[in-house]
């Protein structure tokens, strides 16, 4: 979990969204889940608030758990794994191919 943060670009590693690819919105490290732009889709039924305002379906992003997305390499163009390096006293996420994630 440690290794995805907010603003990361993420593949979807299975489910509905299998192989979407998106940046990560939101993390929820106590529940272990994220939230990635474009996958996990769910419809929101909203009912009207105010008068003049309609309600209807809306999409938006469901969360789902981090262990099912993996960080997206452009090097290697495809998700990995990281380990991690310190470099100027700080933890940096590395590529097996060498590409430094921060």
């Amino acid at each position: 979990m440690a290794n995805i943060k907010t603003g990361d670009t993420v593949v979807v590693l299975s489910g509905n969204s299998k192989g979407v690819q998106g940046k990560v919105i939101a993390v929820s490290p106590k529940e272990n889940k994220v939230l990635v732009e474009g996958a996990n889709i769910i419809h929101k039924h909203v009912k009207a608030r105010r008068q003049g305002e309609t309600g209807g379906i809306v999409d938006a992003e469901g969360a789902m758990y981090a262990d099912k997305v993996a960080l997206y390499c452009p090097k290697c163009n495809k998700g990995v794994r990281v380990h991690h390096t310190v470099e100027n006293g700080k933890k940096i996420r590395v590529c097996k191919c060498g590409h430094k994630f921060d």
